[in-house]
């Protein structure tokens, strides 16, 4: 469905996008590398990510993003900047892609569902401009949840089966050992959600196969990023018998880890390989025991050179969700630094994946906040405030 009526953007942010022209960023924080001459023939002439309400080093999903433009843009001796807005609003991230437009950016690379709004605005109106939205998905191009609109032959939005994901960490997870688990998620969006449902799954597979009764607490909260009352929670996690927790949403996980650190637990990480977080020598051991991770920096650099090499008609005007039935898009870090399972083995995980891919396993992608998927008697979910 095309867009019949726009959101309304005030002149006002567009009046500061101009003046803003020639700043280092939308909002203060920017970094430009790999600058090389004007090319006529190349498609893409500069890349900008404009960030959610994180930052490029928010140890996640931005983080993760902005790596796949530097690399691309590196190896292609492409121009590349970042923007960060001046507050979570549409219209911070409107001025953002707005600036970077008129600094001559051809390519907008966007992570995050905050940009659905932003998507809808701006395809239309910059049709020679190509949006890159990473984590955006049909459920987030609306302003009233009522009408949804599709992307435009200039943009592509690109999600991932993070129910995969979630799915290999809770199995893994059970048969490693651990019985009493904990999902502590940023806000109940469908990224989120899908994570923590197919965590659910996971381990309920698990439990059935090894025979086991498993307790899963489950709770959201309420942002991307930890604080004291968050901590606090976990804290009660833990002394009440939690083992570990799949920390999932921004840098929330640094409540998790905070809480487990002081508990002797352990904390699943999300998005990219977080075990390197846990290497502090402050701690008195790593508390990552995996993560679960989708390929966004992969999925970020190999579309730019899709469209820097004639292949757009694959994106443009399309959601596309990457799985392991397209690849190896989703899983867990299998490094041997990073594999701290006792029982489970590799082998294990990579017959688990091929599974999926293939069908034999299927798992449920539902991101519905008021319906959790269904468990065996084996496992009890309890859903906490």
């Amino acid at each position: 469905m095309k867009r019949t009526k726009k959101a309304p953007v005030s002149f006002l942010v567009l009046a500061l996008a101009i003046t803003l022209a020639g700043c280092s960023s939308g909002g203060g924080n920017s970094a430009q590398s790999g600058a090389g001459p004007e090319d006529n023939d190349s498609i893409i002439r500069k890349v900008a990510l404009v960030t959610d309400v994180g930052t490029i080093d928010d140890e996640s999903f931005n983080q993760a993003t902005w790596l796949g433009v530097v690399q691309w843009c590196s190896a292609n001796n492409v121009d590349y900047i970042y923007y960060q807005p001046m507050e979570d609003s549409t219209d911070s991230r409107i001025m953002s892609i707005s600036q970077a437009i008129a600094e001559g950016a051809n390519v907008v690379v966007m992570p995050g569902f905050l940009f659905g709004e932003t998507v809808v605005t701006m395809q239309d109106d910059y049709p020679e401009v190509y949006f890159v939205a990473v984590d955006v998905g049909a459920g987030d191009l609306t302003f009233d949840y009522v009408t949804y609109y599709n992307p435009s032959a200039n943009t592509v939005c690109m999600t991932f089966a993070e129910e995969q994901a979630g799915y290999l960490a809770g199995y893994a997870a059970v048969k490693d050992g651990y019985t009493k688990l904990g999902f502590l998620g940023g806000m109940a969006v469908p990224a989120v959600i899908r994570y923590g449902y197919g965590y659910i799954q996971g381990a309920d597979a698990a439990a059935e196969e090894k025979g086991v009764d498993v307790q899963i607490n489950y709770t959201y909260g309420g942002q991307f990023h930890g604080d004291a009352n968050i901590t606090a929670k976990m804290e009660g996690w833990y002394r009440g018998g939690t083992e570990i927790v799949f920390a999932c949403g921004g840098s929330i996980h640094t409540s998790a880890v905070e809480a487990a650190l002081l508990n002797d637990g352990m904390v699943i990480g999300v998005d990219v390989d977080q075990h390197y977080l846990g290497e502090k020598t402050s701690y008195a051991y790593n508390p990552f025991l995996t993560s679960a991770m989708k390929g966004l920096q992969n999925v970020t650099a190999t579309a730019l050179d899709d469209l820097q090499n004639g292949r757009w008609s694959s994106y443009g005007g399309k959601f596309i969700t990457f799985s392991l039935s397209e690849g190896d898009y989703v899983g867990l870090p299998t490094d041997d630094a990073s594999w701290e399972f006792k029982t489970f083995s590799k082998a294990e995980y990579e017959s688990l994946k091929s599974d999926i891919a293939e069908g034999s396993v299927a798992v449920d992608n539902s991101s519905d906040p008021a319906v959790f998927p269904q468990v065996s008697g084996r496992t009890t979910v309890h859903e906490i405030a």
